[in-house]
């Protein structure tokens, strides 16, 4: 399998690298770049392009690396020997299977995405060396060794939240997907709207850079929230006259709260705009 990105998703050239290089060495992609950056659509479009199930292994603060193995059930075993449930003779009927299982004993090759790894305690990227290293994990209740056939195609995402241990990050393949520039963020744009309007996007795109390069912002807007943008300027049929003023008084971008997502960043907008109508 090569990777070449999809119709509906814009893949870089080193993104593209980065993709089949991981594949060829089935190390598991280490994916990291600003939230809306596409690091979950891209497990999605990979698997898309290799005709493969994906499975989804979402992570909290709370995740533990067991439960991607598999979980003992001991409370609902308990409580069925209470009833007389003859269920409870066979242990095998209180494991519940995790992501990593699913993955291992997929009847077809699949794609399998450990998403926002950091949201996790510290320790849950090192309690997964083994497993991911070897492919093999052992169910001590039923004494069976679980093995994959053949490797899956791991894709883990980070938004780096925090630092991931130097064991872990040494057995997968590290890609840091940039935030897009103009060329790539029109390609992207194309995809999503054919059609639009070139100058309606030309002046979209100006305002959207000029607001993430505004000094002290909080979250700089990202691709995701420019596409919701996009989608609600065409939706409300605003005026391209709006965009096209530029004046200074009025710093805030219309609809801006698909852009602009905490009460910091648009008090900051508006005393720069304040500011703006004091010095005019």
């Amino acid at each position: 399998m090569r990777f070449e990105g999809t119709s509906d998703y814009v893949a870089t050239d080193d993104l593209k690298v980065a993709v089949n290089a991981a594949v060829a060495l089935r190390r598991p992609l280490l994916v990291k770049g600003e939230p809306g950056t596409g690091k979950t659509v891209l497990a999605h479009q990979i698997a898309a392009a290799a005709k493969a199930p994906l499975i989804e292994w979402n992570i909290k603060s709370t995740t533990k690396a067991q439960q991607g193995l598999y979980e003992y059930d001991a409370v609902a075993r308990l409580r069925d020997g209470q009833l007389g449930d003859e269920r409870v003779h066979d242990i095998a009927n209180y494991i519940r299977k995790g992501k990593l299982w699913e993955a291992f004993t997929a009847p077809e090759l699949p794609v399998l995405l450990i998403d926002e790894i950091d949201k996790a305690d510290i320790e849950f990227p090192n309690d997964l060396l083994q497993e991911l290293d070897r492919m093999e994990f052992y169910v001590y209740e039923t004494k069976e060794l679980v093995k994959a056939k053949e490797r899956p195609i791991v894709v883990i995402t980070s938004n780096n939240e925090k630092e991931l241990p130097d064991a872990f990050l040494r057995r997968c393949f590290f890609h840091y997907i940039k935030f897009p520039d103009r060329e790539t963020m029109q390609a992207i744009i194309d995809v999503h709207f054919p059609g639009i309007q070139k100058i309606l996007v030309q002046k979209a795109l100006e305002i959207f850079y000029d607001v993430r390069e505004v000094p002290g912002l909080k979250k700089k807007p990202s691709t995701s929230e420019l596409l919701d943008w996009l989608k609600l300027l065409l939706h409300e049929d605003m005026p391209l006259e709006v965009l096209q003023s530029r004046d200074p008084s009025k710093a805030i971008p219309p609809l801006h709260g698909a852009l602009l997502k905490n009460e910091q960043d648009v008090m900051l907008f508006e005393r720069l705009a304040f500011m703006s109508r004091r010095n005019s």
